[in-house]
């Protein structure tokens, strides 16, 4: 697997909740590809909490959300808004957890439609929560803004267990 760049760095007013690096008060995420899916490894934090040590339901949305939008970016090569979104909270999520592995693939693509499914994963390999995702996607003449630099892969070829190392070291 590989780490995926950020194709937004540098663009003025950029501040995603979900994966800006630079923004504080949101989740940060960051990105590898796999074969067909996209991997996010991702260490919940307690400010994100519903419950005591349990991670909220909105932000577990918010990860597989962003997930899927990487997903539509990276593998569709399309841009696109979330016009659909089933989730399913199977296990509760805890906020001690060293991180989670959230994991995304296309199920199907029509025209300007994408379907995705993601799913989160606790440190001990547990399904948690999953989502079907529709996206409506756009052609990069409808939106030439978010074209404006490609999301490719960078950095050597690494293991799962690397990138978790590497995540992990780097907080």
């Amino acid at each position: 697997m590989r780490r995926l760049k950020n194709p937004w760095l540098g663009i003025h007013g950029y501040n995603c909740f979900g994966c800006a690096p630079s923004n504080d008060n949101g989740v940060q995420m960051s990105f590898y590809e796999e074969g067909n899916e996209i991997i996010s490894i991702w260490r919940p934090k307690a400010q994100f909490q519903g419950w005591i040590n349990t991670l909220h339901g909105g932000i577990q949305s918010v990860l597989l959300d962003e997930i899927c939008a990487w997903t539509v970016i990276r593998k569709s090569g399309k841009s696109g808004v979330t016009s659909r979104m089933e989730t399913r909270f199977r296990k509760g999520i805890s906020t001690l957890d060293k991180y989670l592995l959230i994991r995304a693939e296309i199920l199907s693509e029509r025209r300007n439609l994408v379907e995705i499914k993601a799913r989160i994963f606790n440190e001990a390999g547990e399904l948690c929560s999953e989502a079907k995702c529709q996206y409506f996607t756009f052609t990069q003449e409808q939106a030439p803004h978010m074209y404006s630099n490609p999301c490719e892969p960078v950095g050597e070829e690494l293991t799962l267990e690397q990138a978790i190392a590497l995540h992990l070291g780097a907080e």
